[in-house]
């Protein structure tokens, strides 16, 4: 299984890196959401997405938009990895075709956990 990781933050792309290639997935990583969009227009399809939220260039907000309003990849799971727990931005990525969200700061029994629920067998 492959897993897009998309955070400006290059110590938070590799530690997801290491925690998803402990679970048995292989990874790429973009540094924000264009880039990702960039990618997921050239790649293979990817079985997850993992979205940080507040990046330069494009959020993950307008990336998740802009990916579910295009079609790319409409079987990708999207999973928003945010420090962000409001209600309201909640229920717009949501709207905007998120999958899942992943809580800054989590462990891999959390991440796996996620992965679970979204039909990825641990």
């Amino acid at each position: 299984m492959r897993a897009l990781i998309v955070d400006d933050s290059r110590f938070i792309r590799q530690h997801m890196r290491q925690l998803l290639q402990r679970i048995g997935l292989s990874c790429e990583e973009a540094t924000d959401g264009r880039e990702a969009l960039r990618l997921l227009e050239s790649a293979d399809a990817f079985d997850f997405m993992f979205l940080d939220v507040n990046m330069p260039h494009m959020s993950g907000l307008e990336c998740v938009k802009t990916l579910r309003d295009a079609g790319l990849h409409p079987s990708m799971k999207v999973m928003m990895v945010t420090s962000e727990a409001d209600n309201s931005f909640i229920c717009r990525a949501l709207e905007y075709g998120a999958d899942e969200f992943l809580i800054k700061p989590f462990t891999l029994e959390g991440l796996r956990e996620k992965l679970i629920m979204l039909g990825h067998a641990a």
